[in-house]
C-alpha cells in the first residue's frame, strides 16, 4: 500500500496537505468522501499517511500514534516534499491539531482544521488549543456542533485569534455526522464543509 494518494492535477493552483486523525488512516472513508469533493483542476489533494499507520497498514498491527516531535517532522517532511506557492495544510483531528503547530514555521497559505480535538471526551479539564489563539497562518476550524472533542456550546468564549474562521457543521460530532432528527445527513455535511474550504481558499486567504 503506498504512503501517500494524490487527486486532482499536479499542476492545480492550489496544493492541499491532508492528514489523518489518531485512529483511521488516509483511506478512511471521511478523508476519501472529502477529497473526492475538493479535487480536481483547480485544487489537488494529497492524502498521507503517519508513520506508525503506514506501519499498521503493512502488517496489520494496531499501534498508537507516534510521539509529537515524530509525527511534527513527518509533517515537516511532507511539506517540503509537496511545496507548492499555494499550500494548504489539512488535518482530521490529531492531523489538523499537528498541522497547526507548524503552520506559521512553513508559511504555509492557509491551514484547514477538521475537527480539533480540544479535550479527550469526557476530560474537558485536559484542554489543548492555545495554538489557536495566537497563530498568524489564516485559518479554517471547521468543527461540529456537538462534537465530544469540543462543542459549540463548549467554545462559545474560547479566545480564537482574529486568524481563525470558525465554521459549525449543523448537529455533527466529531467526524461531523449529525443525528437523524436534525433532518441532515453525514454527506450533508460533509459538501457543506467541502464548501467552505472552496469558499475559504477562493477568498484568497493568504
Amino acid at each position: 500500500m503506498p504512503d501517500l494518494i494524490r487527486e486532482g492535477a499536479a499542476d492545480a493552483p492550489v496544493r492541499i496537505l491532508l492528514a489523518h486523525g489518531a485512529g483511521a488512516g488516509m483511506e478512511h472513508s471521511f478523508l476519501a468522501e472529502l477529497s473526492r469533493l475538493l479535487a480536481g483542476p483547480e485544487i489537488e489533494v494529497v492524502r498521507f499517511n503517519f508513520p506508525y499507520m503506514s506501519k499498521r497498514a503493512q502488517d496489520g498491527r494496531r499501534r498508537p500514534p507516534d510521539r509529537q516531535p515524530v509525527l511534527l517532522d513527518h509533517w515537516r517532511q511532507m511539506v517540503q516534499q509537496f511545496a507548492h506557492p499555494r499550500l494548504y495544510l489539512a488535518g482530521k483531528s490529531m492531523g489538523g491539531r499537528m498541522a497547526a503547530e507548524i503552520a506559521d514555521e512553513v508559511n504555509a497559505a492557509g491551514l484547514l482544521v477538521l475537527g480539533y480535538p480540544f479535550h479527550p471526551p469526557a476530560k474537558p479539564d485536559a484542554w489543548r488549543g492555545e495554538v489557536l489563539k495566537t497563530i498568524a497562518t489564516p485559518t479554517l476550524l471547521l468543527q461540529g456542533e456537538r462534537d465530544s472533542f469540543g462543542s459549540r456550546l463548549e467554545l462559545a468564549d474560547f479566545p480564537f485569534c482574529a486568524r481563525v474562521d470558525v465554521r459549525w457543521l449543523t448537529d455533527g460530532d466529531h467526524g461531523f455526522k449529525p443525528r437523524k432528527a436534525s433532518g441532515l445527513t453525514e454527506s450533508d455535511n460533509l459538501a457543506q464543509a467541502a464548501a467552505h474550504i472552496r469558499a475559504f481558499i477562493g477568498a484568497g486567504a493568504i
